[in-house]
């Protein structure tokens, strides 16, 4: 009888073991995960997005994706769950203007996560969705972002130890109305201006187009803490001084003077675009579109243009800073104006001047005298050695495109000439192209200038300050201004020519007639097929042009501001628009 129970006993152990067996091998199925719930998006600016959901304590984390357009969905974060239930938000930047975007988010808890909640979309502003006007002074670090169009009103100066960025694409107008309104930036602060040849920086007027004019606000402003030539007095910025006092928001006196820093950072500027600026606060005492006094090689400068702005388009009084691609277009003074010690080093230049211009009413005059190129050594107070100074105005500018009216009576009683080499400057003048200037090409006036070139017919350049080589010249009556002071290089021992070109053979496209109606993509400046500009350009630098070239400027085959077959740089940010 005993026998059937050990039999039990054992076939019960066996069940128990086998339960065991079973409870090791088969854990517990995970939780289910719901999707999060109440997904909303919602456009904050022109490059950003806010997402928001509903979330969980009981979650750990959350996957947010998003889809560009018709576009598949890609990772964007991985956000984490919060300490209590409530709405979970993120913001999404860096975006595309103007963009639709979808989002899908999903939630996951320990190994087990939960599917995609439903989808929701939303599309970024355009630029300048929003505006806001900036008055007084900028003291504290500041962005001014792309999604707002910026109204300076009255002088604005950004303070010593400030820092003003502005994003790509972001537009910036000069009030109009408040005569003059003007950004600076004052020595010791930094302008971070970098914009994109899609999304380029402009300054403008606050006036609609087509009623825009030459001196409707006054310019953009940066001063530096480098050497100029004039010591011993104190030299303010042209057109600042009409208020007395420091108070913010008004036109109080802006030095430049008694800088010692020649590597001294003012920031960068890049893709940045300064149109019909040029106010004069006071009688002859106009705001160029770019100021750049006494500023520092730390500084960046590229893909500039001014357009229609009624004194300088670029003015650089001293310095040291270096520049590319820069372009002018119809200036009422001169295009590039180097002064008082400049020493930078200038490379893809291009200049166009169709007429005087006429400007706003109050808003100063044009220039009787506007050159493509209008240099100076040391003149006035504080030239110790007079136009001898030094540190001698001493840039090197290299494959410059310079164009000018073809027409004596559009040019003033005493312009025309493409470029003004004058009062003791030195620098090196190379791979240039100079068009249309009816009284001349070049001006090289004076014996201190002369003395610059060791008063010679061809300038060494292994000891010689001042040479003009490799320069094309059409449609102008004389390479060389002839007269009282004036001075001549030999044509061909500095490889300058003469050509009998038209300048609308020069070109891949350049109009016949230039007017309200052009537009900046009637303007290629690649050589055309057989130009006389594609080629005889200085292609080894030696000497003093090749140290003070150094590795910024290069040495071309080709003269002019734009290589054959080589990519067009100013397409696409440029304007052409005379008002």
């Amino acid at each position: 009888m005993r026998f059937p129970t050990l039999l039990t006993t054992r076939a019960l152990a066996l069940v128990f073991i086998g339960l065991a067996a079973c409870s090791d091998d088969d854990p517990a199925s995970p939780p289910t995960v719901d999707p999060p719930l109440g997904l909303q998006v919602t456009a904050t600016g022109s490059g950003s997005i806010r997402v928001a959901f509903n979330g969980r304590a009981a979650d750990d984390s959350y996957t947010l994706e998003r889809a560009e357009g018709s576009g598949t969905f890609a990772s964007v974060t991985t956000i984490n769950a919060p300490a209590t239930d409530g709405v979970v938000t993120y913001d999404d930047t860096g975006l595309n203007v103007q963009t639709a975007y979808t989002y899908r988010v999903k939630a996951t808890r320990g190994s087990a996560s939960s599917s995609y909640s439903s989808e929701q979309a939303t599309t970024t502003l355009p630029l300048g969705a929003f505006t806001r006007t900036v008055t007084g002074d900028i003291t504290a670090n500041t962005t001014w972002y792309r999604d707002t169009t910026y109204t300076i009103s009255g002088f604005v100066h950004v303070a010593n130890g400030a820092t003003l960025t502005i994003e790509s694409g972001t537009t910036i107008k000069g009030d109009f109305n408040t005569l003059g309104s003007s950004l600076f930036v004052l020595r010791g602060a930094k302008i971070m201006a970098i914009g994109t040849a899609a999304q380029p920086i402009v300054f403008t007027s606050s006036q609609a187009a087509g009623q825009r004019k030459p001196g409707d606000w006054g310019g953009l402003i940066i001063v530096g803490n480098a050497v100029i030539n004039r010591t011993g007095v104190e030299v303010e910025i042209e057109g600042t001084n009409t208020a007395a006092g420091t108070t913010p928001g008004t036109n109080y006196r802006v030095l430049y003077s008694g800088g010692t820093t020649p590597t001294d950072n003012s920031g960068e500027l890049r893709y940045v675009r300064v149109e019909y600026a040029g106010y004069a606060p006071s009688v002859n005492n106009e705001l160029n579109s770019f100021s750049f006094a006494a500023v520092g090689s730390g500084t960046k400068l590229s893909y500039l243009q001014a357009m229609a702005g009624l004194d300088d388009s670029f003015e650089f009084w001293g310095g040291s800073v270096d520049a590319t691609n820069l372009v002018s277009y119809e200036a009422g003074d001169d295009h590039f104006d180097m002064s008082e010690g400049f020493n930078g080093r200038l490379q893809y230049v291009i200049a166009l001047q169709t007429a005087r211009l006429t400007q706003r009413t109050g808003s100063g005059s044009p220039s009787s005298d506007p050159q493509g190129i209008e240099n100076d050594g040391c003149e006035g107070a504080g030239c110790t050695n007079g136009r001898n100074t030094t540190p001698f105005t001493s840039p090197v500018v290299a494959n410059f495109t310079l164009i000018g009216t073809n027409d004596v009576a559009t040019s003033g009683s005493s312009g025309g000439v493409g470029m003004m080499l004058r009062r003791g400057t030195a620098g090196f003048y190379v791979n240039g192209l100079v068009s249309r200037w009816p009284r001349a090409a070049i001006s090289l006036r004076d014996a201190e200038t002369f003395a610059r070139a060791a008063t010679a017919i061809t300038p060494d350049l292994a000891t010689t300050d001042l040479a003009v080589r490799n320069v094309l010249i059409a449609e102008s009556p004389l390479a060389f201004q002839t007269g009282t002071g004036q001075n001549a290089f030999d044509l061909a021992t500095n490889g300058i020519t003469q050509d009998a070109a038209l300048t609308t053979a020069l070109f891949t496209a350049f109009p016949a007639t230039i007017g309200t109606t052009t537009t900046a993509a009637a303007l290629d400046w690649s050589p055309a097929a057989g130009s006389p500009a594609a080629t005889g350009g200085l292609a080894t630098f030696t000497g003093k042009l090749a140290t003070a070239a150094g590795t910024a400027v290069t040495a071309t085959a080709y003269r002019g501001a734009a290589a054959p077959g080589g990519t067009k740089w100013w397409l696409g940010w440029t304007i052409y628009a005379q008002q």
